[in-house]
């Protein structure tokens, strides 16, 4: 038995996968090679075998067991077993009716859908500004909504009639047929395609709706944006969504919130975070400079001899939480230096004056490198003469 395959590496899984994971991985070969679905292919067929001879082992907690120690050699002299090796014990029976329910339209444990059904969400977006996010809104969005017609008030059928009882399913909404499969006669339910699971047809329909039962009007409705939300979030509004099925209650509308980029501000969880410039003079001797925020400028003491990248925190300027607005993130600002770009000559020699009186660092670099050139000079001369007394 040592020309077989890892069980483990046939289904494409860890030795330590769960059981939830082995059922999972073995439905989608199952579904993918199934001899029904690739009539003639043997490579198929003998993949499926393989498939299904590996998912008997390791969906059985004793057998897995048994595998995990001895390997192939513990199914030498395995008995009972069906065709090809296997049996079709436990829930393979399930997974066989899921398979065979997903390849022909319906499955052995489907329901017909006559009860009452919730109808669809909508989704939309909205797009509000940055300081709208942070403190909320209200924003009015305009879309088309499905309400029940008042003239056959939801049936579909033209007054004076109503709809009739399928004839292709019998009002059961769902057809039964048989399929012939690699393991026999196959039992399979399907939804009845005529009258889509209702187990109703409509034989006149109402002019207004032309037998769907609903008109579509373009409406107006006011979003509530939070305080707090962020990019991406949505709010859900109860009931706004599609109509309900068979007297269930309508969808939802979710709203997705866009929020604008902000030319300053970044936000990060319920914090915000920005850069303030300040100028050299701030910087060097201190004194009071201007930040923005979401609640307006604020006043900031700079302290003497600041540098530039210094991060300061604005507490409680951030944004509000969305479960209690009264309570909020902060506000980090990062100072940044501005170097004059452009001087005149009265302002550049004083800035060499305040450089010759705190170290002269322009012309240091000079001095060493003058320095640097008359040790070569001096090095030279005596090298020469060394040379001449040789």
């Amino acid at each position: 038995m040592a020309d077989k395959r890892d069980l483990y590496e046939i289904l494409g899984v860890d030795r330590g996968a769960d059981e939830a994971t082995i059922k999972k991985a073995y439905r989608k070969l199952a579904k993918k090679y199934h001899p029904d679905m690739n009539p003639g292919d043997k490579d198929a067929e003998a993949k499926f075998k393989e498939a299904s001879d590996a998912y008997t082992i390791l969906s059985d907690a004793e057998k897995r067991r048994q595998y995990d120690q001895f390997g192939h050699a513990a199914f030498d002299q395995s008995a009972g077993a069906g065709p090809g090796g296997f049996d079709f014990g436990g829930d393979m029976g399930d997974i066989f009716g899921d398979i065979f329910g997903d390849i022909f339209g319906g499955g052995r444990t489907r329901r017909a859908n006559t009860g009452p059904m919730k109808g669809s969400n909508i989704m939309v977006s909205v797009r509000v500004a940055f300081e709208e996010a942070v403190f909320g809104t209200e924003k009015e969005i305009e879309l088309t909504l499905k309400d029940e017609c008042h003239t056959c008030h939801g049936t579909g059928a033209k007054p004076g009639t109503s709809p009739q009882t399928c004839s292709k399913c019998g009002g059961k909404g769902q057809i039964v047929f048989t399929q012939q499969s690699l393991f026999g006669m196959v039992r399979n339910v399907q939804t009845c395609p005529d009258c889509q699971g209702t187990g109703k047809v409509v034989k006149e329909k109402c002019q207004d709706c032309y037998g769907t039962g609903y008109i579509a009007n373009k409406k107006k409705i006011k979003v509530s944006v939070p305080a707090g939300i962020d990019n991406g979030q949505s709010i859900r509004i109860r009931e706004k969504g599609e109509p309900g099925v068979n007297g269930g209650p309508r969808g939802d509308l979710l709203v997705e919130v866009v929020v604008s980029r902000h030319p300053i501000f970044q936000r990060q969880e319920y914090n915000i975070f920005s850069t303030a410039p300040i100028t050299y003079a701030q910087a060097a001797l201190g004194g009071e400079v201007k930040i923005s925020t979401v609640d307006g400028d604020v006043l900031y003491e700079v302290k003497p001899g600041t540098q530039t990248d210094t991060k300061v925190r604005l507490k409680g300027k951030g944004v509000p939480s969305l479960r209690n607005k009264q309570v909020r993130g902060d506000h980090y600002v990062t100072l940044v230096v501005q170097i004059p770009t452009k001087l005149n000559e009265e302002q550049k020699d004083l800035l060499r004056k305040f450089d010759a009186a705190t170290g002269n660092s322009l012309n240091r670099n000079l001095e060493g490198e003058e320095s640097g050139k008359d040790k070569s000079k001096k090095k030279g001369f005596i090298d020469k003469i060394k040379e001449t007394l040789e």
